[in-house]
């Protein structure tokens, strides 16, 4: 069985994270998990705290010489500004006066009556994105199995504000990784950063969407069986699980509960060889009935705008039954950009489960080998004269 864990506070000394699952054999590049981490720290619109931190991953157990053992795997991550907080956050001697004033959209309040924190900090250092950090790089390892079994996860930001791409059914991940706002198309782009400046100069923030992509994952990932094995659950739930969005599609999502059916599902059509089917159109973002069925995989992804503004939104002091403004805390104008890196982290994570039941084995080798026999049987399943 797979699994993960993450923990740690925002300022506390360090994030650390555990992989358990993974097979053994598969080589490791470090670098590529450090490139990813720096992804997720750019894109406009981010705050101070992305020039304080440098992220690189310490691996701690469960690899060797660069290939992991089939043992859980252990990483962490240090946060520089721990020592810019000692005072507050040390384990073992940290305190401090209490922050009173919740933010509306941010779980201050409703973890403080969760976990009867009287003090909010208790709940936001816990509850902030720096915390994604970590599931970044978990997903970067787990990107490497899924690339070692030909499968590749991609992203691009689709929307700002009120500011909106064109739809693409491709494109270049060069253009997007080129682009301040990972956005490849230029004129929507400068358009973005347009909006982000207008924002960071009223002291409000955005939000918006990203679209993702995942190529090469076969036919029959997931599960009918049950609705906790449904894949498109599966995913959805995972990138549900990041902080700020709001909204899930697959594939043409919404549109299609306002098209009949006739215009709403992708056709099977006999390829050039007569003995391939293919399909038409992927309306239905690579999953029917719960299992991948060959083609992409589809998602759009919403996500909110953050909820610390710089112009604080009206609030109460809990502590003194007082009207007064929310705190503000150190944060950006727009996270977007960030959240596509973070979206890709997701689905790898949650990618990974599924593939290794299905075709899971104690080492890479076996891995492949499962994987080979199961995609060579379904090839022959439906062969003229069978």
């Amino acid at each position: 069985m797979f699994r993960y864990l993450t923990a740690g506070e925002s300022h506390g000394p360090a994030l650390v994270g555990i992989l358990d699952g993974l097979p053994a054999h598969l080589r490791l590049d470090v670098a590529r998990v450090n490139e990813t981490l720096g992804r997720r720290q750019g894109g406009y619109g981010r705050g101070g705290r992305m020039k304080i931190e440098h992220d690189e991953v310490e691996f701690l157990a469960g690899v060797r010489g660069s290939q992991t053992l089939g043992s859980p795997i252990a990483v962490m991550i240090r946060n520089r500004d721990h020592e810019n907080n000692k005072a507050l956050m040390d384990p073992i001697t940290g305190g401090g006066p209490p922050l009173t004033n919740p933010r509306p959209g941010h779980a201050d309040y409703a973890g403080a009556l969760k976990y009867r924190h009287r003090d909010l900090r208790n709940v936001l250092e816990r509850a902030s994105a720096r915390e994604t950090a970590m599931r970044v790089c978990l997903g970067a390892i787990c990107a490497q199995f899924l690339e070692a079994l030909g499968i590749t996860t991609r992203s691009y930001v689709s929307g700002i504000g009120d500011v909106h791409a064109p739809e693409l059914d491709d494109w270049s991940q060069d253009e997007v990784e080129r682009s301040d706002v990972r956005c490849p198309d230029a004129a929507s782009a400068e358009k973005m950063i347009e909006a982000i400046e207008a924002a960071k100069t009223a002291g409000d923030t955005l939000g918006g969407s990203f679209t993702l992509r995942v190529d090469g994952l076969p036919a029959g990932i997931g599960s009918n069986r049950q609705p906790n094995q449904r894949l498109d659950g599966v995913l959805a739930g995972a990138l549900m699980g990041m902080q700020t969005v709001k909204a899930v599609e697959v594939g043409i999502g919404a549109t299609a509960a306002s098209l009949p059916g006739s215009q709403a599902h992708d056709r099977f059509q006999l390829g050039e060889s007569a003995e391939r089917v293919v399909r038409t159109s992927n309306r239905a973002g690579g999953i029917e009935g719960g299992m991948s069925n060959g083609e992409p995989l589809v998602f759009r992804v919403f996500v909110k705008p953050i909820a610390t503004l710089m112009k604080p939104a009206p609030s109460v002091n809990l502590h003194e039954h007082t009207t007064a403004p929310a705190m503000v805390v150190r944060s950006d104008i727009c996270v977007v950009p960030a959240a596509a890196i973070i979206g890709e982290a997701m689905l790898r994570l949650a990618l990974t489960g599924p593939v290794l039941e299905k075709y899971g084995g104690d080492s890479l080798e076996e891995t492949l080998d499962n994987m080979r026999r199961s995609t060579d049987a379904a090839k022959q399943l439906f062969q003229r004269g069978d």
